[in-house]
Parts: C-alpha cells; structure tokens; sequence
C-alpha cells in the first residue's frame, strides 16, 4: 500500500479525560483504575452483578461463549443517570473511533514493514477503503497497541481479520465495562418507568371516586 500519500500519519490527540485513562498501562492496572474512580453506587452495584456465560451457536456450529451480565435488584433512575453520564465519558473519549488520517496512517505504517506484490492505485485506495472500514469502529490507542503487537510478535504481513482481532482484544475491558454501565443505565430507567405506571394505577382509583362524589 505504497501509494497511499493522502493518508498521511498523524499523531492521534488524547483529550482530557474526566475519567482517568492511560492506555500505555497495564490493562488489569488501567481497567482497576477506570473502575475505581465511578461514583460508589455505581461500584457498588457492579460488584454485586451477576455474571453468566452460555455458549453461542451460528449455522456453521458453535461460535463462542458469550458473557451476559445482570445487574442487582434495587437499581434506581439515580444509578441510571450516573451510568449514562460515566457511559458518555467512556464512549464519547476513550472508545471514540480513531481519526481516519490516523488510522490509515498507522496502518500503512503497519504494511510498510511487510512489503507485498506491489498493486496498481487504484488498488490500493479500495484497499485503504477496506482497511478503514474494517476498523474504524475502534479507538486510536488499540489501533496503535494492535499494531505495536503485530509487528513484535509476528513475521508476515497482517491481515484485517487478525488486526480487528488484536483491537478487540485492546479494549476488551473498556468494551466490557461500558457495556455494564448501559445494562445499568437501562434497568434504573426501566424502574422509573415501573414506578410511574404504579403510581398511576394506584391514583386512578381515587380520582373515580372523586369524580363519583362530584356528580
């Protein structure tokens, strides 16, 4: 992919994050960190989640084992509105998909190092299309750490189903955590819902015999 100059690499800018967040950290030591600065309540049902796996089944066969995580009983629009804002946090900065300059930057970068049969431009660009295509649903740090461990750790030329493995794999934790905070945030709003449709099953009885009286 040797013709891609409009694609040039580029630094990728690491905002300010409220949340605390280093991807150059060990991602045991960066996830416990992330955790631990959620407001308690929202710690506090996350530790006391439930979590079960069951094993996921395609038309070829056995896929995978899949992780499904259910939240305590007692979760409140309070908890609900700390989750959407922690989410927000985590979606919107650290799981924010990569710059496209970026991200075609870093993997012809990538490429670079495994000289292939060279193609025509046209090629290449449908190539780089691909390429940003296929990973452009995934941060620029675990494009960047998906790449320094392809090109420490292997010989040969990459391609985009193993990089989009080795991305998964980076921000595995992150992906996992946010998807907590949503199954949180969604329960508390559930129980709000519940609650008013209590609530106005129980003042609708009083209201008809207002109305009785009145006639």
């Amino acid at each position: 992919m040797s013709n891609l100059h409009p694609f040039p690499a580029s630094p990728a800018s690491q905002p300010s994050f409220p949340l605390p967040f280093d991807p150059a950290m060990a991602p045991a030591l960066r996830s416990r960190m992330l955790r631990e600065a959620l407001p308690d309540p929202l710690r506090q049902l996350l530790d006391r989640g439930q979590t079960g796996r069951h094993s996921r089944f395609t038309e070829n066969g056995f896929s995978d084992v899949v992780e499904d995580w259910t939240p305590p009983a007692g979760v409140t629009p309070r908890h609900a509105a700390l989750a959407r804002r922690a989410l927000a946090e985590i979606d919107d900065g650290i799981l924010a998909p990569a710059p496209a300059n970026h991200l075609l930057g870093r993997v012809l970068a990538l490429l670079s190092h495994f000289p292939a049969k060279a193609t025509t431009p046209e090629v290449e660009q449908l190539l780089a299309m691909d390429w940003a295509d296929d990973l452009g649903e995934f941060p620029a740090w675990a494009i960047d750490q998906a790449a320094r461990v392809w090109r420490r750790t292997r010989k040969w030329r990459p391609s985009i189903a193993e990089i989009r493995a080795l991305c998964e794999e980076a921000c595995a934790a992150e992906r996992a955590l946010a998807e907590r905070l949503r199954v949180i945030a969604l329960a508390g709003e559930r129980s709000a819902e519940t609650d008013g449709c209590a609530e106005n099953a129980a003042v609708r009885p009083v209201l008809a015999s207002a109305i009785r009286r009145m006639r």
